[in-house]
């Protein structure tokens, strides 16, 4: 890997792939709090967060998970539910003292309408004033999931399709996402500001199985046996030393 007495290990996080400083660097020279957007196969992550010396301090945050919790009933990785949690995540944002943020996409592609700039949507939605291009944004129609119905639609007229093969098993309707977006947002905005003030705490952890029974110590007697007294070494044999040769007698 080192090319040179003067080569220098770059950061660990930056070796594999996962943060680029320079980017960082940027956004932090703006004193302002990051509105850290993270995506993954099935959830989407939004985050409030403040650069601090001892290390990244989270104002406010929210998964997309935790929409079941408000009436969610959908798939947590589509494009509604990104901007559903983008809206909780302001909200709680907001009722914490924070009025502004800046988009950190992290190494994500600016793609314009995708679920990054959804999530965003719904943060400036909750009230925060996030610096953006309107014509990133989705528009209403794929905000509210309507582009999920058509697909359905089209799809369970075509046989042997594998598109939406999992709703038959999970039992959830899709043609009532769009219902399910203004209720869900509704809920959202009749939380209590006590309650989005709130942090979760952590779950302590789970006491650990009680320890076996140590063994019992074995019992001292009161007495103790005399102590053996060692032998004294036998003394070396001294051999005489002749001049000469072994068997050959010593010239007198």
């Amino acid at each position: 890997m080192a090319q040179g007495p003067t080569y220098r290990v770059k950061f660990r996080r930056r070796r594999e792939g996962k943060t680029n400083y320079y980017r960082r660097r940027s956004l932090l020279q703006s004193r302002r709090p990051r509105l850290v957007v993270r995506k993954t196969n099935t959830n989407t992550l939004v985050q409030i967060i403040n650069a601090n010396v001892v290390g990244d301090m989270t104002v406010a945050s929210a998964i997309a998970s935790e929409l079941s919790e408000h009436g969610w009933k959908a798939s947590t990785s589509n494009l509604p539910a990104a901007y559903l949690t983008g809206y909780l995540a302001g909200l709680r944002a907001k009722s914490r003292g924070v009025k502004g943020a800046i988009l950190d996409v992290g190494l994500n592609p600016p793609i314009k309408g995708s679920r990054i700039y959804a999530a965003l949507k719904g943060v400036v939605d909750a009230g925060l004033e996030v610096p953006h291009n309107p014509e990133i944004l989705p528009d209403d129609d794929r905000i509210s999931g309507n582009h999920i119905v058509n697909s359905y639609e089209h799809f369970s007229t075509i046989k042997g399709t594998q598109m939406f093969t999992k709703v038959g098993k999970t039992k959830t309707s899709i043609t009532t996402i769009p219902k399910q977006v203004d209720t869900v947002k509704k809920t959202l905005l009749e939380i209590p500001a006590a309650t989005l003030k709130k942090k979760k705490t952590r779950k302590a952890p789970a006491k650990a199985a009680a320890k076996p029974a140590k063994k019992p110590k074995k019992e001292v007697p009161e007495v103790k046996p005399p102590r053996a007294v060692p032998r004294k070494p036998k003394p070396k044999k001294l051999i005489a030393r002749g001049k000469g040769k072994k068997g050959k007698k010593a010239k007198i």
